[in-house]
């Protein structure tokens, strides 16, 4: 070969390894993110997403783009982020439902152990027994002797077909002895709306979902469906002390695709955990009956068994279907 050519070669090949090595080396993140909330926005956790949008592009040095893709009880904007590639630029925030019940009750195009991994919670809250404020029951043990003694007549709310506040009032019924009907609607907001037009009897909601129809004064609180009394919704009863055993509580976090890279995960994990901390976010997390809880990934994997273990049993044992 022409000495001249060889070196010609050389050259252009060492030009562009140099060229690419910069774009290897760049450190994690180098992009904007997309932070994909799978339910419309305005609704509790797009609310929840958005609240941690800033402080977590800030801590991360990229801007966090929330991209809401809703539509199949949250499984739609899951399965988009289970089949994206696992750079670390495209991530899941989920809750309770498509990330632990949903698939108990029917199938979904991703495989939550296969999938999808953990990266951290964001928060948790308990769910709330709700009823309008001309219900005649002003506490939770006038309710349920009201609720057996019409039992057939009595009805509860959901925020849709197989969504964590229909698994908690069947576990109520179960739990505590009632019939009440299931009747769904598509999303928090309707269904809140029914209190105000004396449509529904009783319904479990979460604080932020319920918060807007509190101050209106459409809509009392009787208790939390917590073990026990908690601060993160002062003052009122556990119900527990009417039902023992009874819990339900809702928990928000941020997952990936599987097969992020190691350093990737604690980056975003270590990002998530400061963003939480930040006074601004757990004082307005606080205010809507929130509690602001960052974890470990392994300590995300492990609240998700629990619920499905948990949830199916409930879904099981009410042959409970959507």
């Amino acid at each position: 070969m022409d000495i001249t050519v060889f070196n010609r070669r050389r050259f252009l090949a060492t030009s562009s390894a140099l060229l690419a090595f910069p774009a290897l080396a760049q450190p994690y993140p180098s992009r904007p993110i997309r932070l994909v909330v799978p339910y419309p926005a305005g609704g509790s956790t797009d609310q929840l997403a958005r609240a941690i949008q800033q402080p977590l592009g800030e801590i991360l040095g990229q801007p966090i783009i929330v991209d809401n893709r809703a539509g199949a009880g949250g499984t739609i904007g899951t399965d988009l982020v289970a089949k994206s590639a696992p750079d670390g630029y495209t991530f899941v925030f989920g809750n309770t439902g498509p990330n632990a019940v949903v698939s108990l009750l029917r199938k979904v195009p991703y495989d939550l152990l296969l999938d999808l991994m953990p990266i951290s919670t964001v928060a948790f809250t308990p769910m709330i027994l709700a009823v309008p404020t001309d219900s005649p029951a002003k506490t939770l043990k006038e309710f349920l002797v009201y609720a057996r003694q019409h039992s057939s007549s009595m009805n509860y709310g959901s925020v849709g077909n197989g969504s964590l506040s229909h698994l908690t009032g069947e576990y109520f019924n179960e739990q505590a002895g009632l019939k009440m009907l299931h009747v769904p609607y598509n999303g928090g907001a309707p269904m809140l709306m029914a209190f105000a037009s004396g449509q529904l009897n009783a319904a479990f909601v979460t604080g932020l979902d319920g918060a807007t129809m509190l101050s209106s004064g459409k809509v009392r609180y009787l208790a939390v469906a917590t073990p026990q009394r908690t601060d993160v919704v002062p003052g009122l009863p556990h119900i527990a002390e009417e039902v023992p055993g009874f819990a339900s509580t809702a928990w928000f976090g941020v997952l990936a695709p599987r097969g992020v890279p190691p350093n990737v995960l604690a980056r975003l994990n270590a990002a998530v955990v400061a963003a939480v901390a930040r006074p601004e976010v757990r004082k307005l997390f606080a205010e809507r009956m929130i509690e602001a809880r960052s974890s470990t990934p392994q300590e995300l994997e492990k609240v998700i068994a629990g619920e499905q273990q948990h949830w199916g049993q409930v879904i099981r044992k009410g042959g409970i279907t959507i």
